[in-house]
């Protein structure tokens, strides 16, 4: 990630769309264990994106 004052400002990922797991599990195959983890992932960026 890209820190400014402190403060993470930019979180990057490297050949990887977290977003592959939120979608439709017929649109990717990824297994459930997978898709959890990014869905939990999504739900911690937006916590720490609301909560600071």
């Amino acid at each position: 990630g890209v820190f400014h004052e402190g403060r993470m400002v930019l979180l990057y990922t490297f050949e990887t769309d977290l977003s592959d797991g939120w979608e439709d599990q017929r649109v990717h195959n990824d297994p459930e264990d997978k898709r959890q983890q990014a869905l939990k992932m999504g739900a911690n960026i937006l916590y720490y994106v609301y909560t600071r």
